[in-house]
């Protein structure tokens, strides 16, 4: 296929089968190709597209901007634990004193006092304030969190994500998309 304008930079919004993005942060984006492919095994519907299209010698179609999926994908009711959702749960803020810069995992309960990692036992944390804490107890180290570290479901998660929009937000997203257009850049 030839393409006259490079499409790398045209993404597309992947809405689950009732119209929802599957996930907000990271926002759930395909690239063009894996969009298209996606028309073409008629695993998804187009809703929205570009202005640009891929052509080749027989067939030419306009990239997709927005596609839904044909099958409802169930979400999963509890997020995994991962470096990421920890800090997602947490706001990208240190749970001691409130930075947003250098966050690290902190074991609220060290590991050496029999501390897992866990939901329930892990926060975001700056890297002074883990440094300071150490492998101390809270109350040893007179540093409680904020707010007490707990399981979050898909759905805390997905609020938190609209509290960080991303850095770019096409105009044909905005249906589908709750984040205040002010915010975006």
């Amino acid at each position: 296929m030839t393409i006259a304008v490079s499409p790398d930079g045209m993404p597309a919004l992947v809405l689950n089968a009732d119209y929802r993005p599957l996930s907000y942060y990271p926002l759930s984006l395909w690239s063009w190709q894996d969009a298209i492919k996606a028309v073409f095994l008629d695993r998804v519907n187009i809703v929205a597209e570009y202005e640009h299209a891929v052509s080749s010698p027989s067939f030419s179609m306009k990239l997709p901007s927005v596609v839904s999926l044909k099958s409802y994908v169930r979400p999963s009711r509890f997020p995994a634990f991962t470096r990421f959702n920890v800090f997602l749960r947490d706001r990208f803020a240190c749970q001691y004193c409130g930075t947003h810069e250098d966050l690290t995992f902190d074991h609220v309960v060290p590991r050496r006092c029999g501390g897992v990692t866990s939901w329930e036992n892990v926060v975001a944390a700056c890297s002074s304030c883990n440094l300071k804490k150490g492998g101390q107890m809270p109350a040893e180290a007179r540093m409680w969190p904020l707010q007490k570290p707990f399981r979050p479901s898909v759905h805390e998660l997905h609020n938190n994500g609209r509290l960080f929009p991303p850095n770019y937000l096409h105009e044909s997203w905005m249906d589908y998309l709750y984040w205040d257009v002010e915010l975006v850049p």
